[in-house]
Formats: C-alpha cells, sequence, structure tokens
C-alpha cells in the first residue's frame, strides 16, 4: 500500500476487511493468476482505484433487440438468432444511434463463488448518452456477474444521441469485483458520514437507509449563470476515443439560471447538470450513484455510476469535486428545481485501501471537477 493511500484510509478499520470491493493491487493479483485473462495483455493502465477498465473486440454484431441471454442459453445463442450483420470495428466503425449492437469484449473470467462483479459505464461513455451494459452467458441481469461465472463478457451497445466511432480496444464501460456481500446500516452511514464527510452538506435529517442524497445545482456559475447543457440532435460523429478534440458549441446548447431556478425536462432530450454537494469518497471505500425512486417523478439519472477510492478527497487533489448528472425525462414534460433529489450515493468498503487513487497521478480526467462535459469536449467558452 502507498503511503498516499495509507494516509488517505479515513474511516472504519484498517486493511484486511473479510468482504467488500477489491482494489487495484487485489485486481492485479487475480490478472495474474488468470481469473480475469484477455485476448490481450491487460495494461497497467486500464487498472483503476477499485475497477478495471473493459476493452471491446474486434467484432460488433447489430441485432435487432437489446435481449438477455437467460439461464439456458449463451450470448452468441441469442446473436445467431436475433443479429441482423456484423460490422469489423479492428479499425474503426460507426455505430449509429438508435441501434443496439453487442460486442464481443477482450477480458473474460474465471471467478470462483466468494467473488461476485459488477459492471457500469464509464464516466465518459454517460455522458456521451451512450447506452452501454455487460451481458454474461446464462445471465438473468444485466451488469451483474453471479460467484463462480467463467465465461466470456460482452458488451450491450445502443448509442442515444450522438452517433459515434468505436474499435478494438476502446473503453466503454468498467468492471468491479466484490468479495461477498457488504452493506451500512442508516447509522453507520452516518457515523462515516461524521467521520469523514462525504458530502458538504448535512443529511442527518434525512432517510440514509438508501443511501445518502445529492441534490441538483440551477443556481450555476455565479459569473455566467450556466447550469448545465442540453444534447443537440442530428449532429457529426464522435471518436470515443479522440479526447478534447471536439468544439462543444457543435455539440451542446447551454441552459442558463432561470428567474426561478428550475428547468423543464423535454420528454428524451438528455441533459448535463452538476450537484451541489462536493462529494468525497476516502481511500478505503468506492461509491456508485444510483438514479432516485421513480415515484417522485418521471426522470432519470443514470449511466455512469462508480466513484473509485479518492475521489472528491483533499489529500488526492480533488477538494470540491461535484458529481455530474446525466439526466432524460421519460414520456412527459418534468419540471425540476433548485435543490430537488435526483439519486443517492451508496458507499462501499474495501477489503483494503488501494495502492493507487483517484486523480491527475492516475490520469484520471474529472478529480476537482464543476459542470462538466466528457473529455472528448474542448472547455467550454463561458464555464
Amino acid at each position: 500500500m502507498s503511503k498516499q493511500s495509507a494516509q488517505l484510509a479515513t474511516s472504519n478499520g484498517e486493511a484486511g476487511h473479510a468482504t467488500g470491493v477489491l482494489p487495484s493491487q487485489a485486481i492485479r493479483t487475480l490478472i495474474d493468476d488468470g481469473v480475469i485473462s484477455a485476448d490481450a495483455p491487460i495494461g497497467e493502465d486500464q487498472i483503476q482505484p477499485a475497477s478495471l477498465d473493459l476493452r471491446l473486440g474486434a467484432k460488433a454484431y447489430r441485432v435487432q433487440a437489446s435481449f438477455l441471454p437467460g439461464e439456458a442459453s449463451t450470448v452468441q445463442d441469442k446473436i445467431t438468432q436475433f443479429g441482423l450483420h456484423t460490422l469489423d470495428i479492428s479499425n474503426g466503425a460507426v455505430l449509429e444511434t438508435g441501434c443496439v449492437y453487442i460486442v464481443p469484449l477482450q477480458e473474460s473470467l474465471k471467478l470462483d463463488n466468494r467473488v461476485s462483479a459488477i459492471a457500469n459505464p464509464k464516466s465518459s461513455t454517460g455522458r456521451l448518452d451512450i447506452f452501454t451494459r455487460l451481458i454474461t452467458d446464462n445471465g438473468v441481469e444485466f451488469d451483474r456477474v453471479r460467484g463462480g461465472y467463467t465465461g466470456p463478457l460482452y458488451a450491450e451497445i445502443s448509442p442515444r444521441t450522438f452517433s459515434i466511432v468505436v474499435r478494438t480496444g476502446a473503453r466503454l464501460n468498467q468492471l468491479r469485483l466484490k468479495k461477498g456481500n457488504f452493506s451500512y446500516s442508516e447509522r453507520a452511514l452516518q457515523r462515516l458520514n461524521r467521520k469523514v464527510g462525504l458530502v458538504d452538506s448535512d443529511p442527518t435529517t434525512l432517510d440514509l437507509k438508501d443511501g445518502i442524497p445529492f441534490t441538483v445545482d440551477l443556481q450555476g456559475s455565479a459569473k455566467s449563470g450556466l447550469v448545465g447543457f442540453r444534447a443537440r440532435k442530428n449532429t457529426g460523429l464522435i471518436d470515443v476515443d479522440r479526447k478534447g478534440q471536439y468544439d462543444p458549441v457543435e455539440f451542446w446548447e447551454p441552459i442558463y439560471r432561470g428567474r426561478t431556478a428550475t428547468i423543464v425536462l423535454n420528454p428524451d432530450d438528455f441533459y448535463i447538470l452538476a450537484s451541489r454537494e462536493a462529494v468525497t469518497v476516502p481511500a478505503d471505500h468506492a461509491a456508485e450513484m444510483v438514479a432516485y425512486d421513480t415515484l417522485v417523478g418521471e426522470f432519470r439519472v443514470h449511466y455512469a455510476g462508480f466513484f473509485d477510492p479518492g475521489f472528491g478527497d483533499d489529500a488526492a487533489g480533488g477538494g470540491g469535486s461535484r458529481a455530474v448528472l446525466e439526466v432524460r425525462s421519460h414520456d412527459v414534460p418534468f419540471m425540476i428545481e433548485d435543490g430537488q433529489i435526483l439519486g443517492r450515493l451508496v458507499y462501499e468498503r474495501l477489503t483494503e485501501p488501494p495502492d493507487r487513487l483517484y486523480g491527475q497521478g492516475i490520469g484520471s480526467s474529472y478529480q476537482r471537477q464543476g459542470l462538466q462535459l466528457g473529455k472528448h469536449f474542448r472547455p467550454w467558452p463561458d464555464a
């Protein structure tokens, strides 16, 4: 464990928990032991503090519809049944909006019964409105890999707003591995928040049994009044491997603070907003952003959900980092207002602090972020 990781291990207990999310050094051991294998060598830059970046293989299958294989079928069985055509993406190919593609991933697993996994889109994937989910053979859930699974991994990919260019090796989602089951009680989460300051607000009067609530900021920049972005339609292509190359004005419309600090979400438009709260993830924890109860409104904060150890932590250079919210309304226009709860943060303990932390030292793109578009775009002119 690095000196920085040891200094940042601020919450309950020290290294050596029997259950929890596996840190970077444990992921590296699983690779060395062949539990995680791949068609091409797994690079050190794929190993994040508490997750592993997954890479696309050489082919993409366009299919009629999204599917789960079910207990009696493999993913390839369903591709044979519902496939329309095959794309060679080894040197780059276009995935079009409104279409569903299945892409075999380079990585595969050979888990024992004590270890399971969960997948999520990478942050930059979510900010491009790319709907992607992990599928396994005989799977009955998306994004979940049961303990004891042995077999290949596949990504379902459906661009929603922007058509994209992908190629072999592109990284659209990431995998988090877990040993056993661990969850915080409401009282324990209160204690952790008092000790660490998981968010820079006081949630003590709120119900924390399902995680710490976060709210939307519609006051925005004091200088410009910018509160968010709405994706334009019928734009050019975006190459997912190009960083800082695109003019944001060609792909996004700015949203500025109104007289009443509210926004009406248009059905099926895609919005980038930010939380009012700054978020901290201590070194021996990871966090997941989960959608708020749909009974309070027909909108969803979705896609990217992982926060690695060290995100937003002062000692890792991230003090003041906000959660960026990818928001879409369904069926009807829906009004949201400043300070409205849009989701919750669920914190999970690691089995031990990682040997690397989220931040500039490992090339992380979103430490110290406020309202921020994905890494593919240049900075907004008046942000």
